[in-house]
């Protein structure tokens, strides 16, 4: 279902979530809003997780290979967050969001969710080519993608480590979503205790994940 170009440091994780309503039905639990803050989450972080030094740089540096600058207004969408945690200034979007950006917190991994039922098949983790772009928000604001690592499907990129296309994000009515966790091989482990982190919660509060 995923083809994932070869990449010198990419250690991507991705995972499909079923959820048994419609995403708009359903209400964010209180121990996930709880845990979007960096000083005593509710939930358990794993001590894997732990915010380092390392992890900023790191990530950069995977967004950095393809030749995209991932700073000031294009930097990592995890580095966003946090500093929308630490301002106080994150507000909840929807149960499966809320979810991701627990997990994107505490990791310091950035990490992309897309309705499944809004991409085509095939899909493909690749480094977008020149005078590539498209609009990532619903006031039409535009992204440009030349050299970033993006997910692709049949029409086009449509996600990333820094902003996710309009076009394929959730909605009230999504029940099935597709989350890739943008790790990199100089952060050995942490993609993959994260994911696993990750389905963990979504399977506790009831949805199924698969892995890819």
């Amino acid at each position: 279902m995923l083809e994932i170009d070869d990449h010198p440091l990419l250690d991507a994780a991705a995972f499909v979530t079923e959820f048994q309503q419609p995403i708009g039905q359903l209400e964010t639990p209180a121990e996930i809003l709880g845990s979007l803050r960096l000083e005593s989450p509710e939930l358990d972080v794993p001590a894997e997780l732990a915010y380092c030094d390392e992890v900023k740089p790191r990530v950069r540096d995977l967004l950095r290979h393809g030749g995209y600058k991932p700073t000031g207004r294009g930097k990592p969408a995890s580095e966003y967050l946090r500093q929308a945690v630490e301002k106080q200034i994150l507000s909840p979007i929807n149960f499966p969001v809320d979810v991701c950006n627990v997990v994107s917190l505490h990791s310091g991994l950035p990490i992309s969710v897309v309705d499944l039922d809004r991409v085509e098949e095939p899909l493909r983790l690749s480094i977008a080519t020149p005078q590539t772009e498209y609009v990532f928000n619903a006031t039409g604001q535009t992204i440009k993608l030349d050299g970033l690592l993006c997910l692709f499907d049949a029409d086009g990129p449509c996600s990333n480590g820094v902003k996710d296309s309009q076009r394929t994000k959730t909605s009230e009515q999504t029940t099935r979503t597709l989350s890739i966790v943008w790790g990199t091989r100089q952060l050995p482990g942490r993609t993959a205790i994260a994911a696993r982190w990750y389905c963990e919660i979504l399977e506790s509060l009831g949805a199924t994940t698969k892995l890819l």
